[in-house]
């Protein structure tokens, strides 16, 4: 059965991947912000992808593996911020489960949803563990504290991943 896919040049591919590992990459550092999308594994799926248009000829085997390592990092990196900062602060872990969900709610309301979900998520959730306003309140910075702290760590996994990516290619 003939597809219009199938009768691509070499060239047309190579730009084809690179269009689409653009588009994974950007989406990718979207999702380190936005809990909803899964930011680092687009990003290292992108750079799997500019680097098959090349066929793998700058950048191989050895680098992508360094590169899945770092990926993995980010969600040891990110689980430890979150927690630390809120065991820092006094949180129990239902109010860091209360923060990670009011994350997620809070990308329904836009930026100040973003900002205030997962602050107004472990106060309510710490609440319910100590019904206590000040210490819910303490505990809600915590853990919002470390969830933006593993933003930050995963965001610069990423630079560091499209760094080690460009200094494999152009060396």
């Amino acid at each position: 059965m003939w597809h219009p896919l199938w009768n691509l040049t070499r060239m047309e591919t190579q730009i084809l991947l690179w269009l689409l590992a653009a588009l994974l990459i950007a989406v990718g550092f979207a999702g380190l912000i936005l809990p909803a999308l899964p930011g680092i594994p687009l990003v290292y799926g992108g750079l799997v992808l500019l680097a098959w248009a090349d066929d793998f000829a700058y950048v191989g085997w050895v680098t992508l593996t360094l590169l899945g390592v770092l990926a993995a990092a980010s969600y040891a990196v990110d689980f430890l911020a979150s927690a630390l900062g809120a065991r820092k602060f006094g949180a129990s872990p239902r109010s860091v489960a209360g923060a990670a969900l009011g994350a997620v709610v809070g990308l329904f309301f836009g930026l100040p949803g973003l900002l205030l979900g997962p602050f107004v998520g472990a106060v309510i959730a710490e609440f319910t563990v100590r019904g206590s306003a000040r210490a819910s309140v303490h505990a809600g910075i915590g853990a919002t504290l470390g969830l933006l702290f593993g933003a930050l760590l995963k965001v610069a996994l990423a630079f560091t991943m499209i760094g080690v990516f460009v200094l494999d290619r152009l060396l």
